[in-house]
């Protein structure tokens, strides 16, 4: 797709325009999110009829004007092509998902991080996601393993609505269970020393989250995944940095690292990064 849309908007665009746009997009079910450069925006519309005339199935391309931000991680987004409609259905990994581009958080990159997590569970864990949108690590993790229960929880209404309606969709309605509110008041009145395992997928707060992830475990303890964003002047530094914030943010707890990896450069030498950890209770 990267060396498509590029081929195509060179056609149109000079060279250097068109380097500067072609890895900075996104493409969800049948919509193209694309970041445009300020020099560019006199041509955005431009832009958005090229890739709705030549890449299909595509219906529906939005530029996105500003950063995910928030408490509801949400990025604005501007129609520039196609259809207006931001409520797209999107596949991954055997499962649909309905997803609201506007109102909820959402991102495609994350995709074979949801996989490798999954993969991680047993059939038999009880597992808190305690920044689950609209369920996707949850359902993708329940749909593998027939046995497993997730606490799949949101602070905003629009994503544990679509949870909901994603669960039934995909089957696993009874096994993921959708719950609005904020993740550290819903373990310490709800869930707490229930899981197996913990997913913390809100890098921009999972740091000021930590007690209550490891309130969520079980008493004998478990693993959490710990997502940060870290600046280095490259992956390999990434990964040593990502190691150190850590072993910071769990400085109070008697830990074992498991696992640490990049997910994706979400910056000029910003990266983020996920380490799994094991917590002794």
């Amino acid at each position: 797709m990267a060396r498509m849309l590029k081929t195509i908007l060179s056609q149109t665009l000079a060279a250097e325009e068109a380097a500067s746009l072609y890895s900075s997009f996104d493409i969800i079910g049948n919509v193209v999110i694309i970041k445009i450069p300020e020099a560019l925006a006199a041509k955005k519309k431009l832009i958005g009829k090229i890739i709705l005339d030549e890449i299909k199935p595509v219906k529906s391309v939005f530029a996105q004007v500003s950063s995910v931000k928030g408490d509801y991680r949400l990025r604005g987004l501007e129609h520039i092509a196609g259809e207006k409609d931001t409520l797209v259905e999107y596949k991954e990994h055997g499962c649909k998902f309905k997803v609201d581009l506007i109102n909820t958080y959402f991102s495609p990159r994350l995709s074979t991080e949801r996989l490798r997590l999954a993969n991680l569970v047993s059939d038999y864990e009880v597992v808190t996601n305690m920044f689950a949108g609209v369920g996707t690590f949850s359902i993708i993790m329940a749909r593998m393993h027939s046995h497993c229960k997730v606490f799949s929880i949101d602070i905003n209404p629009a994503a544990v609505e679509l949870s909901q309606y994603n669960s039934k969709l995909n089957g696993v309605e009874s096994r993921v269970i959708s719950i609005l509110g904020d993740a550290r008041d819903i373990i310490a009145k709800e869930t707490r020393s229930q899981s197996d395992r913990v997913l913390m997928p809100l890098p921009e707060k999972a740091h000021e989250y930590v007690d209550c992830a490891v309130q969520a475990l079980k008493d004998r303890g478990g693993i959490i995944h710990y997502f940060a964003h870290v600046k280095a002047i490259g992956k390999k530094y990434a990964v040593e940095q990502s190691l150190l914030d850590a072993k910071s943010a769990f400085s109070n707890y008697d830990t074992e690292v498991h696992f640490s990896r990049v997910v994706r450069e979400v910056g000029p030498r910003l990266y983020q990064v996920v380490t799994d950890i094991y917590v002794h209770k």
